[in-house]
């Protein structure tokens, strides 16, 4: 895949869980090469600094001017790096997204609230001759696929990276898990179900909350066997969303029981008691070993647990992982501070028991 210039603009929102397909994009995407990050609150600094500590050389332009006047190099597309309750497109955004297709750059969206959909936005492009990607446009009809039982045909071992609740850096963990076992020497992939996923460069996939209902078992189905006949891997995690029992949006047995999946990975948050924006509503996140058991029940056993710790002192999650992986009988692991190759023997029986 050849890879394309690109800005990613935040508008003050780098810092924050609404910045999270811009933090997808820092950490790493084979679609384009990121030149910068526009936001207002951290000129001047590492974008990977600002996010995780971790320099990645992406520097941050207070805007798209300043942009232009220090950057050697052009960028071709300015992706929207924030993803917004609802999928709404800030206005603060619309102002910054007009002056970039003046200035010529072609627009990635992963919104809800299409691009295309803004008249006057359109108008601009056309005469400037340049792209509008909504990335979460549905498929038409035509394309989309109902679930038929071809999943049988996949015969390596299919991973489901699960949550307790959505925004827990499970595309993150999805990701490391599909290059861990690639630097192992395996032949990895990863089935994206989010905008973000595409964004970074996943071949293969579909845009879950934007796919009819009734064709969500069909299209996760689709991208599984075309990932199994195209490349024929020797594993594939396929990255999750929501959580089973969140409900603003509950998600999870397509993945295990419409995907097939042989096991999962559960991502959590210990500090997170409520699930996120639904914190006055009476449902509780529930206990670790409790999802399990309901995963167990939709027919996958959880391999391991992988940690999410924000708004935790490094030493309170290594603890907290000590405690629950004798609890558990399984590993118990953080994924940012430590990696996942940890996991890789786990798999590779997997895959050893397949073949």
């Amino acid at each position: 895949m050849q890879k394309s210039n690109a800005i990613i603009i935040t508008a003050g929102y780098l810092n924050t869980e609404h910045g999270k397909t811009a933090h997808g994009l820092i950490r790493g995407t084979e679609r384009f090469t990121i030149l910068g990050v526009i936001d207002k609150k951290h000129p001047g600094q590492d974008a990977g600094l600002v996010l995780d500590g971790r320099k990645r050389n992406i520097p941050v332009y207070a805007s798209l001017k300043e942009f232009a006047k220090l950057s050697k190099k052009k960028a071709k597309y300015c992706i929207i790096g924030v993803a917004t309750k609802g999928g709404v497109l800030p206005k603060e955004f619309q102002a910054m997204l007009r002056e970039a297709i003046v200035s010529g750059y072609s627009i990635v969206n992963g919104l809800h609230d299409y691009v295309s959909d803004h008249a006057d936005l359109v108008a601009l492009a056309k005469k400037k001759k340049v792209s509008i990607i909504d990335v979460r446009k549905p498929k038409k009809f035509k394309d989309l696929h109902f679930w038929s039982g071809d999943i049988s045909k996949v015969k390596c071992p299919k991973v489901a990276v699960l949550g307790t609740d959505c925004a827990l850096g499970k595309r993150t963990t999805t990701r490391f898990l599909v290059q861990a076992m690639q630097a192992a020497g395996y032949k990895a992939e990863m089935i994206y179900t989010g905008q973000t996923g595409w964004m970074q460069g996943a071949k293969y996939g579909f845009i879950f909350d934007s796919t009819l209902n009734d064709f969500i078992s069909g299209e996760m189905e689709h991208a599984l066997v075309q990932c199994w006949r195209e490349a024929k891997p020797d594993i594939i995690f396929i990255e999750g969303q929501s959580s089973l029992r969140n409900p603003s949006g509950p998600a999870g047995a397509e993945w295990i029981v419409s995907a097939n999946a042989d096991a999962a990975v559960l991502q959590h948050n210990p500090p997170r008691k409520k699930y996120k924006g639904l914190e006055s509503y009476q449902a509780n996140i529930p206990d670790v070993k409790d999802e399990i058991n309901l995963i167990k029940i939709y027919g996958a056993p959880t391999v391991a647990v992988t940690v999410n710790s924000l708004k935790m002192k490094e030493d309170e999650a290594r603890t907290w992982a000590t405690e629950k992986e004798k609890e558990l009988g399984i590993p118990v692991i953080l994924p940012l501070e430590d990696g996942v190759e940890s996991l890789v023997p786990i798999f590779e029986k997997m895959i050893q028991k397949k073949s």
